[in-house]
């Protein structure tokens, strides 16, 4: 890898980075649900330069041919294809020469981790009413779980969001017991390390119950190893367990070993990178055909058809190690970077889980435009959550947003201060009914039944999601290496989404809270609320050509002074303006400053004070939408749209 001088932070966010591919991507508008096609003969030897030739060679047939390939390594080596075992190792081999069979420029880099392998797990209620639980569906085996046995009551403890977080939770009826904690506020590691400084002799800790998507089974890591038998259960299944007598049981292996990060690379003009990554590790359980061999399949996939191409930025493919137990690849490379090298890290694709079989179509949420859960990503990853909205939205796919929660490889990257996104399709988490009315697939069930258990193989995919994410990931790939510029311009007016779908207030050129088109919180027809037209007294509107601020796709700009607003299409109709035309408001400013209010989150109107006028802004409050309106000539009213919640991340 060669220093640069091009700092990523130094980089231009404008409106005017994508709007040169626009003609391009929107060329590109496949049925939703038509069959999968072969790769025309010609992709072997042409080179993929532009997001519609790349989708053209980039099919679902070629994708699953890897993940068939990954399940044959797992049917040869136990099972599984776990970081420190044969399976992983053949698997690295694998992607290895496939890329170098693309002539792409392959490294590899090798690190230690703590390897930790359940042997045995059972989990029994001896009385009253003796019940035996299964493995994987009933209760599932902390990472660095120690090995032990005990027989006990099951204690529960401080029951609610902080149980277990601190050492006065434990009261001494929990020693020599089991430990009943529900998930919360803290790690699973410090629930368990305060359960075995007090003595006791083993832990459950189930799901939190806080809503539909926190009911299901809980499978979670304790970060390091505890000398103390810990399992995770459903929400359900830890009430019922509550004072009764349980038996629990756990043998594992732990230990330092050694095991590998791929990287292949496609040579960019300059020496900026675009990064684009997923595990390539399963769980010891399983084969992990879905998690993750449907991110890594797919991005094999599009690398291999990419890999005659001269992008502007670099693109380099990373295959991470070791995901499973702590995003440890990923963190070892993060961590082990060169400031230099880091630098020219322009943004983050990552692809955990992309073919899940009752799947929704969630994208990372960059700019934290829910205002629920986690926050926003590092600047520049709302434009990259844009590529991906508009690729759905152009073609008709509902989509909602997801958390950056920290459960996959784009946490070691958004700590050190990289632009993120990626896409996901869900793993234990529960569908709701109004996901499945979206979607499709079944209601109160886990968007992938077969999540880190031995039946995650080649049958667990939606080839139809597979098919739509490929081609998603090939358009983001394609889009964002042929610039130089991430483009924080705003969502596309997407199709109607689950009633927890994101949206909500918008993305924010120029430091302003802008108007953004909302994709969920029920649905409905493309508009979204459009920052206001202010008074005639401020500035009249009028039509002039301004390339600064050109469309993308179907977002459309409104130029107040310095400051850009996008402008749906209904809106711009409404004003007798051509929908594909910008247009300029030039004294709706202040000394060429706009200030926006401070809390995007009040839960009344907000307004921008322009000049003398204020250009009403968002009212935000969660899951509830105001009436839309612009501000026509010589009226200010307060309202506009507000956004719902977000779906569950795994």
């Amino acid at each position: 890898m060669t220093a640069t001088s091009l700092a990523r932070r130094s980089r231009t966010v404008a409106v005017v980075g994508l709007a040169a591919l626009a003609s391009t991507l929107l060329a590109v508008t496949p049925a939703a649900a038509s069959p999968a096609a072969p790769a025309p003969a010609a992709c072997d030897n042409r080179t993929n330069n532009s997001a519609e030739k790349l989708m053209e060679c980039v099919t679902v047939e070629g994708v699953r041919a890897h993940q068939q390939a990954l399940q044959e390594i797992a049917d040869a080596n136990g099972g599984n294809r776990a970081s420190g075992l044969p399976g992983y190792d053949a698997s690295v081999d694998y992607v290895v020469a496939q890329a170098e069979s693309a002539r792409l420029d392959v490294t590899t880099q090798d690190f230690t981790f703590p390897f930790f392998q359940i042997l045995s797990e059972s989990l029994k209620r001896t009385d009253p009413n003796p019940a035996v639980y299964e493995a994987g569906t009933d209760f599932a085996t902390m990472t660095f779980s120690g090995s032990g046995a005990v027989a006990g009551t099951a204690v529960p403890v401080d029951p609610g969001p902080t149980s277990g977080c601190e050492a006065a939770d434990f009261g001494p009826e929990v020693a020599g017991q089991i430990a009943l904690i529900q998930r919360g506020s803290c790690t699973f590691g410090t629930k368990a390390a305060n359960a075995l400084a007090a003595g006791a002799g083993g832990a459950i800790i189930f799901n939190s119950g806080a809503d539909e998507a926190a009911d299901g089974l809980l499978q979670g890591t304790l970060g390091a190893p505890v000398d103390l038998p810990v399992v995770g259960t459903t929400f359900a299944l830890g009430a019922e367990l509550a004072g009764t007598q349980v038996a629990l049981e756990t043998t594992s292996e732990a230990g330092d070993r050694t095991t590998t990060n791929v990287f292949a690379e496609v040579p960019g003009r300059t020496d900026s990178v675009l990064m684009v990554g997923a595990h390539l590790d399963s769980v010891p359980a399983g084969p992990g055909i879905n998690d993750n061999g449907s991110g890594s399949a797919a991005i094999l996939e599009v690398a291999k058809k990419i890999a005659k191409t001269k992008p502007e930025q670099t693109i380099r493919f990373a295959w991470w190690g070791a995901e499973e137990l702590g995003l440890l690849g990923a963190d070892h490379y993060v961590s082990t970077l060169p400031a230099p090298e880091l630098d020219r890290i322009s943004s983050y694709l990552n692809f955990d889980m992309v073919g899940s079989p009752n799947y929704v179509r969630f994208v990372y949420d960059g700019d934290d435009s829910d205002l629920v859960g986690a926050p926003a990503g590092p600047e520049g990853s709302e434009a990259v959550e844009d590529v991906f909205e508009a690729f759905y939205t152009e073609r008709g796919l509902a989509y909602e947003g997801t958390d950056f929660d920290g459960r996959s490889d784009y946490g070691p990257f958004i700590a050190a201060g990289v632009p993120a996104g990626g896409l996901f399709t869900g793993a234990e988490g529960i569908k709701t009914e109004a996901q499945a009315a979206t979607y499709g697939g079944t209601a109160g069930e886990a968007y992938d039944p077969c999540y880190h258990q031995a039946c995650d193989t080649f049958d667990n995919t939606s080839v139809e999601v597979l098919d739509q994410n490929a081609d998603a990931i090939a358009y983001a790939v394609a889009t964002l290496s042929a610039t130089l510029e991430l483009v924080p311009t705003g969502a596309p007016a997407g199709p109607a989404g689950a009633g927890t779908a994101g949206g909500g207030p918008p993305h924010a050129p120029g430091g302003v809270s802008a108007g953004r088109p909302v994709n969920g919180g029920g649905g409905g027809p493309p508009g979204g609320a459009a920052a206001s037209v202010v008074s005639q007294a401020y500035g009249e509107l009028h039509q002039e050509p301004d390339t600064a601020a050109r469309p993308v796709g179907l977002r459309h700009v409104l130029q107040l002074g310095r400051a850009r607003y996008r402008v749906p299409a209904p809106r711009r109709a409404l004003l007798g303006l051509p929908v594909y035309q910008p247009v300029r408001l030039p004294r709706c400013e202040d000394d060429g400053q706009v200030a926006a209010a401070d809390d995007r989150r009040a839960a009344a109107a907000d307004h921008l004070q322009v000049g003398g006028a204020q250009c009403p802004t968002h009212a935000v409050a969660h899951g509830e939408r105001l009436a839309a309106a612009l501000v026509l000539p010589g009226a200010h009213p307060d309202g506009d749209e507000r956004g719902g919640r977000h779906g569950t991340r795994r």
